[in-house]
């Protein structure tokens, strides 16, 4: 019986016919972004092959973690990171890298990429519900790790207002109960 996790990776191969799966840890242009975001982060995301996915087109990287992870959690992370494939067919290659990168060296306050990582978080809290309930969704843990991707040196400290991003999951969870 596959779980749900591969049953969504081949719906999403049918929505991205082109999508590829590839691990980070054998990937030179993974390992170059490692090296990369140790620097411009001061040492802050040292993760990013370990623990982190990462949509790059219609390829998804996988960090070491990956088959650590249960069904549920890879298919809540999958959910997020389709978000991240849409966003990729909506804006291309050019302007994903525009509003993700710029300004140059975006440390501190970086609005295109917090706002593409909002749209996906968005999506990680609807999969969190459907999958482990409401009350999951609602867990104040799930809640202070989001902040912190946004706040610290995970994505480039690219959103640096802890209350906004508290704000923002609330709007969130009130859409989300609000929805039959």
């Amino acid at each position: 019986m596959t779980g749900r996790s591969e049953r969504y990776l081949e719906e999403l191969a049918h929505e991205f016919p082109r999508l590829r799966l590839r691990p980070k840890a054998d990937d030179r242009l993974s390992q170059l972004i490692d090296r990369l975001l140790r620097l411009v982060t001061f040492g802050g995301q040292r993760a990013y092959l370990d623990h982190y996915l990462t949509t790059l087109g219609s390829t998804i990287y996988l960090p070491r973690s990956w088959e650590a992870l249960d069904d549920a959690s890879r298919y809540i992370i999958l959910r997020h990171e389709a978000v991240h494939l849409r966003q990729f067919r909506r804006f291309g290659w050019v302007g994903m890298t525009l509003l993700y990168l710029l300004p140059l060296l975006p440390l501190g306050l970086a609005y295109g990429r917090a706002r593409l990582e909002w749209e996906a978080y968005a999506e990680t809290l609807r999969a969190t519900a459907e999958v482990r309930g409401l009350g999951a969704a609602h867990d104040p843990a799930l809640h202070a790790r989001i902040v912190r991707q946004f706040t610290s040196g995970a994505y480039g400290y690219m959103w640096p207002f802890p209350g906004a991003v508290r704000r923002w999951i609330a709007a969130e969870l009130a859409r989300l109960e609000a929805t039959p």
